[in-house]
């Protein structure tokens, strides 16, 4: 019975590798990105649906966790496979900063995350959501391929961004694969 059981788990291991395989192709991101390389890309799974596929870039001559941990260059390309209110985006959003960062620091970046969030819509599969950052310039959202924000506040891009990037975000996988 064992061996059975674990057949099963290695043929739909299998099978979850090549449908991931499948959606990275579908979100179809270039090697090169706006001057910068992508580094790691991964779907994110939510109980056996595929929700997004996401692809992460920096400077081609760092690793990923280094241009996080020093704020350099960062792009990260979102692309959906399923239709999401709104609503329900910002809803984890926000659980995941509350997680995340102080009720001060909250309360200091409330303005700013009020207007981004109100930049987004209803999600319909195949959109293309970036967040793009550069130091300097600070951070820029984009939907299929349209600037829709933008803000110099780096602290906004380091907590906005740190959703998929950071400790408790939204999924510690998806971060390590990201970064790793």
């Amino acid at each position: 019975m064992r061996h059975v059981v674990f057949c099963l788990l290695l043929i739909f291991s299998l099978v979850v590798h090549a449908s991931e395989a499948d959606r990275l192709r579908q979100a179809a991101f270039p090697a090169e990105l706006h001057q910068l390389s992508l580094k790691n890309q991964t779907v994110l799974v939510y109980l056996w649906a595929d929700v997004y596929a996401a692809g992460l870039y920096a400077p081609a001559d760092i690793p990923a966790k280094q241009a996080w941990d020093q704020q350099k260059d960062l792009r990260l390309a979102l692309y959906y496979f399923r239709d999401i209110d709104r609503s329900d985006v910002i809803k984890a959003a926000t659980t995941a900063l509350e997680r995340q960062q102080t009720a001060a620091t909250l309360a200091r970046l409330k303005p700013e995350l009020d207007q981004l969030h109100a930049r987004f819509r209803d999600i319909r599969s195949g959109d293309r959501y970036a967040l793009d950052f550069r130091p300097g310039r600070g951070l820029n959202l984009e939907i299929n391929d349209q600037v829709v924000f933008s803000s110099r506040n780096d602290e906004l891009a380091r907590a906005y961004l740190g959703i998929w990037l950071a400790p408790k975000g939204l999924s510690d996988s998806l971060r390590n694969t990201l970064l790793n």
